[in-house]
């Protein structure tokens, strides 16, 4: 056979299970092999792992890769980030520094509708750099596979340039459809009548999945619910920006639809921890949005105590979580939301495939497609435990060397 091995590993460690979304005490499970290896075939996929001794007789024409102290993880996989937009927020960053609050600067036009003017000026092709940028800088911090949102076209032309920019980039393109109402529209209704019947069409071509920013100054239950459900008739798998400010319904709207994931849940309460416990609704939490905006932590506790399939994503975008790094999400997961390194490593891996509908990565197992982290510590827990730190050393991409510090 050709392919890879990564040889000499101080440790592999992996999701444990074969299948499926992590749940509850599963999600602390993690398979450690130490001194160990990883053979990848020449298409893509791992072919073995184990220990050295068990290391099986390969041919000349296999590429090695020297792992001695480094410990390998699977592909993070950032299942909510919004890379596709013009310009910066850096003005509005100063300005909460001194005290503005995220409702203050929606109230006096800036968040999301200044990034939404900018984002229509920018045009398709500066949008495909753009996205292009933002993957490479994740793919530096372990992300190998990334979905990015639309929602800061909030117009025809722009939203599906956002939708063609993300899947460009190797990307899963989210229609982030209701995202805000745009100026030029009177209301949210009338708003998400206008994007059903002339945008939906054409998004769903180009989109795997729909979301909705259910919120104050955003848009309420009736709106959503209807949006989502014209989006599920057109195929698009159904997702919630949800609890962010307020708790206003959207994880039981998130439920009744059916809808693959509600992400934020800073303002969840225990009714509705209970609630996604009790469902195949998965919570992607979002630390670095919630440190960014200095707002009350997502209970991730309390539901993955509750049985919940919590996922963990860095919410990356210009006006509240301007940070591409999985890594920083885990260490804020392990200091803030109180769950176990390898709580944070199965919710960024196995269960944040899962939020994607990707079932061949997650893990560093037989028959999955060859994803791989290296880290430069000899335990792979400093992927949490060095905060920001240069933890990454090498990235592998379906098979091949895509980063590496060496």
């Amino acid at each position: 056979m050709s392919g890879l091995l990564l040889r000499d590993l101080a440790q592999v460690a992996t999701p444990a299970g074969d299948g499926g979304p992590l749940r509850g005490r599963a999600l602390r499970e993690v398979a450690v092999h130490e001194r160990a290896y990883l053979l990848i075939d020449d298409d893509g996929t791992i072919t073995s792992v184990g220990a050295m001794r068990d290391l099986p007789r390969i041919g000349s024409d296999v590429d090695d890769l020297d792992g001695s102290g480094l410990s390998a993880i699977p592909g993070l996989v950032d299942c909510h980030t919004h890379p596709a937009f013009g310009g910066d927020r850096v003005h509005e960053f100063a300005l909460r520094a001194v005290g503005a609050t995220y409702e203050e600067l929606l109230a006096g036009g800036g968040g999301i509708l200044s990034t939404t003017h900018a984002t229509r000026a920018a045009g398709a092709e500066a949008l495909r750099a753009i996205v292009a940028r933002h993957r490479d800088a994740m793919l530096a911090h372990g992300t190998t596979t990334f979905e990015g949102k639309s929602g800061y076209g909030l117009d025809r032309e722009t939203e599906l340039a956002q939708l063609e920019a993300v899947a460009a980039a190797g990307g899963v393109p989210t229609w982030l459809g209701a995202h805000a109402v745009p100026p030029e529209q009177p209301d949210a209704d009338a708003y998400v009548d206008w994007a059903i019947a002339e945008v939906l069409p054409a998004a769903a071509e180009l989109a795997v999945a729909a979301d909705v920013f259910v919120e104050r100054g955003a848009f309420g239950i009736e709106p959503a619910r209807r949006y989502l459900r014209a989006c599920a008739a057109a195929g698009l798998v159904l997702r919630l920006h949800g609890d962010q400010l307020t708790e206003m319904g959207a994880v039981p709207l998130a439920i009744e639809l059916g809808a693959r994931s509600v992400d934020h849940l800073e303002s969840t309460g225990p009714e509705g921890v209970t609630a996604l416990g009790r469902s195949d609704t998965a919570a992607v939490l979002l630390p670095v949005a919630a440190l960014y905006l200095d707002r009350p932590m997502p209970p991730g506790r309390a539901l993955v105590d509750a049985g919940a399939i919590v996922a963990l994503a860095t919410d990356f975008n210009p006006g509240s979580a301007f940070c591409e790094s999985l890594p920083v999400a885990a260490t804020l997961a392990c200091t803030q939301l109180g769950l176990s390194p390898e709580e944070a490593l199965g919710a960024m891996t196995v269960n944040a495939s899962h939020v994607l509908g990707l079932v061949d990565r997650g893990r560093l197992q037989p028959g999955h497609r060859a994803d791989v982290v290296l880290l430069d510590a000899s335990d792979w827990r400093h992927l949490a435990y060095h905060l920001a730190g240069d933890v990454v050393h090498t990235v592998v991409r379906e098979g091949r060397v895509v980063v590496s510090r060496a």
